[in-house]
Formats: structure tokens, C-alpha cells, sequence
């Protein structure tokens, strides 16, 4: 892409901008539907309509892009008018995404970040053609011309080192995606935006109806459910990470993920603040886990992880190769855990036991027919205190840590000193009398603000021969 003339987005960013802005009125559509009589809400609707195309058309026309002196220079705006000057030097990475109608047109969508990016990227072009968005990132990104193992639409054979997911991983990886909590808790949420729609009494009659069930059929209902919200995360973990490669070019990582939405991220290594590998409670047990990084800076768009998976899953045997061929810096040959000591881990099962036992009492007093539910809670948050403890640990050497603690997942954290900006050592009563304390240690996330990871009842003195390792202490 030379330098000078400006572009305009292509004229599909006009349905973009529309289906943008219904989905952000989908509850006013909603309100006006049961709040208005339908003449007048057809009528609204339809100016409302009518204005929201008209905007969007002129969003477009006012929308130019151009690189020039060494800068990418956005004008937009239709009432106000803006302007955004971003220069190359400060662009972190690059990333080209291509939903289903990006694909019936050959388009992409093309996003910049840099070191000050928010929640948003810093600038994004919503629909360029394919050719278009390779050459502005070659241009951006100082090549002459477009990478060959990273294409939207398929990917040549390259002496890069390359790594894709077979169908088999993929399916697996679906099965054992653990998501089941996470499509609850969207479900919670959208219940939460529209339960003030439902009437008071269709509570009440659920209520009453579930009391009246044999617990047998409340115990089948709930597996029913579950069945369904697994099934549905396996779909979106397939759906999400299907197609799934990752290569490695000179200083940066390339990720290409997607089936209905192919994403196409980059990874400047200097960014990589340390490196993940977790391991669920699904999958620990036949060996599989997941690496991810964390990256500093950056934007975290809609629906995004707040951790950068680099490769969604593996057999454990297979992280040393892995990491030798993409990061060898941060290779895990040879690491020896230090444990925690025995006297840790009555914190660690009164911290999950205790509130769940209060909880447990209140609502068996009020609901004595769900007390068996009380119980098998408190069962699972004891198995889990102890996995908890019995996987905390630490392992240091000279230029870095790595820790490995537990909430649901065991994740084990590798970390360079250069990149952990804070330490920190905490220790509360009960602690000190014990010869305990806890540690946190702190990195750049993305959204620019930090990440903790935290170590708890370690032996005080492991934690301050660790403040001085942190402080090049002697």
C-alpha cells in the first residue's frame, strides 16, 4: 500500500455499523415492544431505523484511512469530526479477523495494537479486502511483502515452525473443555437483563413446582441441563478453535483460529510476559493441558480471553518439545518443585470448607428438602482444598521463578525476573504464629493493567529467600 492517497473502508461496513448498532438496542427494542401499543412501536421502530442506516452510511463516507510519513492516519467522525495519528514505531501487533461475511467478500477486519491500547484496539478497520489488510500490515510491519504461512484462507508449507490441531485434539479438546460454568454464567446474565420482564408469580409457581418434584427427577432434570450447556461448549470450543495453528517468524508468534469467525492473531515475543500451562480437573487425569501466555498491553475484545492460549491442548509429555520449538527461553527441563509444608494445609481446608459449611447450615435451616445438596457441596470444596494444597509449590533459578497453585485448574506460571514488576509478601496472624506467609507476585496483562499470581502459606522462609531473589539481595 503506498503512501498518500486515502482509502475508504469497504462499503460493507455499512451493514456492519447497522447490526452494531441493533445489537446495542436490543433491549430498548425489547422495552418498546412490551411498553408501547404496536402501531406506535412499528412507527418508532421504523424512524429508528431509517436514522440508524442513515448514520451508518455517513459513518462510512466520513471514515478515510492513509499511511504517510511513517504514520497510519484515521479521519472519522460525522457530526465531530476526529482525527488519530498512529505511528509505526508504536504498533505492537497486528491482527486480521474474518467472520462468515467478511468471507463472502473477500474481506477482513484489521485491528491495531500498541503499548497504550485500552479495552478497545486502537484502531480498527471493520471490513478491507483481503489483499488490502495483507499489504497494510507488510507496510505497518515493515515487510515487503505477505507472509506465506499466514493467510485467511489457508496456509502454505513454510520452514517456519508450524503446529496445527487434528480433529481428534480439537474434538477432545471440546469434550473436556470444562465450559459447562461459563455458558451458565452468560445464561445467568442474560436471565439477569431480562428478568425484569417475567411476572413475580412465575417464580413462585417454579418454585412450588420444584419443590413438588421427587428429588430422583430434580436430580435427572439437572443432568438433562448439564448435558445440554456441555454439548453447547463443546460445539463453541470446536466453532472457536477449529483450523487452529500457530507459527513462529523471526521475533513474532502467528495464531490462526476459527470457523465461523477466523482470527488471525500476532505475538510479538518481547511482549510475552510469562507463560502459562493449565490443567483442568477434566483433563489432568489423561495427561492433557493447555499453554497459554500472558501478553502485555494490548486490547481485550469482546468475548476474548484475558490469556492468549497458544495451543488449546496437548499431551503433557509434548510441552518441553513444544516450548524448545516456540519459546526456548522458557523450557521446564529438569524443574524441581519445592511443596508446601504439612502444616499449610488446614488454612487451605478451612478457606474452602467454612463458608460453604455457614452457607450450607442457613439454607438447610429455610430448606430442609435440599440439605443432601448442602452436603455433596461440602464434599466437592474439601477435595478441593486438598488438591489446592497438594499442588502448591515453587521452583527458582537464577534469571526466574515458577509457581504452580490450583482454583479449579492447576496452573503452573513461568516468570522471568525482568518481567514481574512487583513482589510482594503478606502475612496475616494466624500466619505468623504458623511461620507462613503469602506471596504475590505481579506482571503487565493486557488492558495495561496488571496480573497477580498468588502462593499462600509458604514457609516464611522460602518467602523471604525469594524477596531476595526478587531485590538481588545476597
Amino acid at each position: 500500500m503506498s503512501n498518500g492517497p486515502s482509502y475508504r473502508l469497504h462499503p460493507v461496513s455499512i451493514l456492519f455499523n447497522c447490526i452494531k448498532t441493533a445489537r446495542e438496542g436490543i433491549f430498548l427494542i425489547v422495552f418498546g415492544f412490551i411498553t408501547f401499543d404496536r402501531f406506535y412501536f412499528i412507527l418508532l421502530l421504523a424512524i429508528f431505523s431509517l436514522l440508524g442506516i442513515l448514520l451508518s452510511v455517513l459513518s462510512w463516507y466520513r471514515f478515510t484511512y492513509r499511511l504517510e510519513a511513517g504514520e497510519l492516519r484515521i479521519e472519522y467522525g460525522v457530526l465531530i469530526r476526529k482525527k488519530r495519528y498512529i505511528s509505526i514505531n508504536r504498533i505492537q501487533s497486528i491482527d486480521l479477523t474474518a467472520g462468515i461475511i467478511h468471507r463472502m467478500f473477500k474481506l477482513v477486519k484489521l485491528q491495531i495494537e500498541t503499548a497504550g491500547s485500552g479495552k478497545s484496539a486502537e484502531a480498527s478497520l471493520n471490513a478491507i479486502k483481503l489483499s488490502d489488510g495483507e499489504k497494510l500490515r507488510n507496510a505497518l510491519k515493515g515487510r515487503k511483502e505477505s507472509h506465506p504461512d499466514i493467510e485467511i484462507e489457508g496456509q502454505e508449507e513454510s520452514v517456519n515452525p508450524l503446529r496445527e490441531i487434528t480433529p481428534k485434539r480439537l474434538l477432545l479438546a471440546g469434550v473436556t473443555s470444562g465450559s459447562v460454568g461459563i455458558i451458565m454464567a452468560f445464561a445467568a446474565i442474560a436471565f439477569s437483563e431480562l428478568e425484569q420482564f417475567i411476572p413475580e408469580h412465575f417464580y413462585d409457581r417454579t418454585f412450588d413446582w420444584i419443590s413438588e418434584l421427587a428429588i430422583a427427577f430434580i436430580i435427572g432434570l439437572a443432568i438433562v441441563v448439564l448435558l445440554v450447556f456441555w454439548l453447547l461448549g463443546i460445539a463453541g470450543t470446536m466453532i472457536k478453535y477449529g483450523k487452529f495453528a500457530i507459527t513462529k517468524v523471526g521475533d513474532e508468534l502467528f495464531i490462526t483460529r476459527g470457523l465461523l469467525e477466523k482470527k488471525q492473531i500476532t505475538i510479538p515475543l518481547k511482549r510475552i510476559q510469562a507463560v502459562g500451562i493449565a490443567e483442568s480437573v477434566i483433563r489432568q487425569p489423561f495427561g492433557f493441558v493447555t499453554v497459554f501466555v500472558e501478553v502485555a498491553g494490548g486490547a481485550l475484545d469482546s468475548g476474548e480471553d484475558f490469556s492468549t492460549v497458544l495451543f488449546p491442548i496437548m499431551k503433557k509429555t509434548e510441552i518441553e518439545s513444544f516450548l524448545q520449538e516456540f519459546l526456548p527461553g522458557y523450557s521446564m527441563e529438569s524443574v524441581h518443585f519445592t511443596p508446601l509444608p504439612k502444616r499449610a494445609m488446614k488454612f487451605y481446608l478451612i478457606r474452602a470448607c467454612v463458608p460453604i459449611l455457614v452457607l450450607g447450615i442457613v439454607a438447610t435451616y429455610f430448606y430442609p428438602q435440599f440439605s443432601w445438596l448442602a452436603v455433596i457441596v461440602l464434599l466437592v470444596n474439601f477435595l478441593l482444598g486438598l488438591m489446592r494444597y497438594q499442588d502448591g509449590g515453587f521452583s527458582v533459578e537464577p534469571e526466574r521463578v515458577i509457581i504452580r497453585f490450583r482454583g479449579f485448574s492447576r496452573k503452573t506460571m513461568l516468570l522471568y525476573h525482568k518481567r514481574i514488576q512487583a513482589f510482594e509478601k503478606k502475612q496475616h496472624p494466624f500466619q505468623k504464629r504458623e511461620g507462613l506467609a503469602t506471596i504475590k507476585l505481579s506482571i503487565l496483562g493486557k488492558n495495561g493493567t496488571g496480573k497477580h499470581y498468588r502462593l499462600k502459606e509458604l514457609e516464611e522462609e522460602h518467602v523471604d529467600k525469594l524477596g531476595d531473589w526478587y531485590s538481588y539481595r545476597e
